[in-house]
């Protein structure tokens, strides 16, 4: 009799039990960093993914006792954080790196980059430089970014063979370009690279408009209809320069944000990069239309656009991000850890207030904040369950890395592009080990060196 009983105590215990849970991955390191509502940090932490989403998230003995995985990956010596979001970038300009610095940003466009691209931008091009950026991007956590160029479709295509998420941006502009000639033929040409993208698991096909000077008042419009039309983001360059700002005031009595403002531009989704010159009526138009802001702290400060009034916008709570820009004159590469850094140091000096931007103000632009101006916060930009499982780990085990009293702090002022470990887009490892997975590293500069060669002939 007693034997039975035991046994069947032990038999209830063990059914009452509840069994784990499946996991495709089970991720673990020293700290988490989750940009939770809440903004956890779980010292021995861990995350738990299923079929690319984010399933649980905990103590690492929280997440091993309520999971089964079929692949662990654990990182003791290591940050577990939110992919980074790229908010503005130029991917295939990667190939005309350094080909023009410290010049003012209308010498630049004007005398440099506007010939250079005449000259050298095909479909190849875009495919190659691309590529090329997309390599950068990954290696350094940068697992979404916002796009804004020509062929933008062979943007989408490297990106999704990247495995890396990308809001990405045909270009309308208003003079002939290296895909279209027109305005007219640029919108076209949008239509149906909106349809060919459309409910794409990685690829947010979106509308460019340049800019304010550089298209009429009816290609802004017709921009704002065609993404509407498609719900689509609208993504334009906003207040960057001084010149542009008193143009438009000597021109038309308003700033830049003023004038897109009243021609509708901001009516629906709308990423505008820069925004440096933008007053306290500017701020509450962008706040009131829901517009997120990339904020590009590299590439204002390197052509000396001036300081976007970002401790203002974010006392707004508008929705900032931050962007590489460039690479070219503007900045010289992709790296998000510089402009976090950056983008806290910047504004501690320009209020001459060391508390003015925080680290974790700076982290949170570059994560949940951004994942806010693409539209994006209900999938990406913070380790939270039912979220798309876009995650990186950064290396604890470097002098530049140690001591750690805070791991945000460390993360945003001491941590590099280079201490990336692994990295994961929508549930696909496309990095482990500081090593791609899924593009072919050696080749691509190999083509990049290809490129320099015929660019530099080219400018002769």
């Amino acid at each position: 009799m007693f034997r039975f009983c035991s046994y069947f105590l032990i038999v209830s215990v063990l059914a009452a039990e509840p069994a784990a849970e499946p996991a495709d991955w089970i991720w673990s390191a020293r700290f988490v960093i989750t940009e939770n509502p809440q903004h956890r940090v779980i010292e021995n932490g861990a995350v738990a993914i299923r079929a690319g989403r984010i399933v649980g998230v905990g103590t690492k003995a929280e997440i091993d006792a309520r999971f089964r995985a079929k692949r662990r990956l654990d990182r003791p010596d290591a940050i577990l954080a939110p992919g980074l979001i790229n908010t503005h970038t130029h991917a295939a300009m990667s190939l005309f790196r350094g080909i023009a610095d410290d010049l003012k940003l209308e010498d630049w466009l004007e005398k440099y980059i506007f010939p250079a691209e005449a000259r050298n931008v095909s479909p190849e091009f875009v495919r190659w430089g691309t590529r090329l950026g997309c390599l950068e991007m990954l290696l350094g956590g940068t697992t979404t970014f916002t796009d804004m160029y020509y062929f933008e479709d062979v943007v989408a295509e490297v990106a999704k063979e990247a495995g890396m998420r990308g809001v990405l941006g045909e270009t309308i502009i208003g003079f002939p370009v290296a895909d279209n000639q027109t305005p007219a033929a640029a919108l076209a040409f949008t239509e149906k690279y909106l349809a060919r993208f459309r409910g794409d698991p990685l690829v947010v096909a979106a509308v460019a408009p340049h800019a304010l000077y550089t298209n009429s008042d009816e290609t802004l419009r017709a921009s704002r209809a065609l993404a509407d039309k498609y719900h689509a983001p609208l993504i334009i360059h906003l207040a960057e320069t001084k010149k542009e700002n008193d143009d438009s005031l000597a021109a038309r009595h308003m700033t830049p944000t003023q004038v897109l403002d009243s021609l509708g531009v901001f009516s629906g989704r709308t990423i505008a990069a820069h925004c440096v010159w933008v007053n306290d009526r500017d701020m509450a138009i962008l706040k009131a239309r829901g517009v997120g802001v990339a904020h590009c702290p590299s590439s204002n400060m390197k052509l000396a656009s001036g300081v976007a009034p970002v401790v203002r916008m974010l006392a707004l709570d508008l929705a900032v991000g931050l962007g590489p820009d460039g690479p070219a004159g503007s900045n010289n590469d992709f790296n998000l850890f510089e402009e976090m850094d950056l983008a806290a140091k910047l504004q501690k000096v320009a209020t001459m207030d060391p508390q003015a931007l925080p680290a974790s103000a700076a982290l949170e632009m570059a994560t949940i904040r951004g994942a806010r101006a693409l539209g994006l916060e209900k999938e990406i930009g913070s380790l939270e369950e039912g979220k798309r499982a876009d995650l990186i780990t950064v290396r604890l085990d470097r002098p530049n890395a140690v001591p750690l009293y805070d791991a945000v702090s460390q993360m945003v002022y001491a941590l590099k592009a280079e201490d990336v470990r692994d990295v994961m887009v929508d549930g696909r490892m496309v990095v482990r080990d500081a090593r791609i997975l899924t593009l072919h590293a050696p080749q691509i500069l190999e083509k990049a060196a290809e490129y320099r060669a015929k660019i530099q002939a080219s400018l002769k």
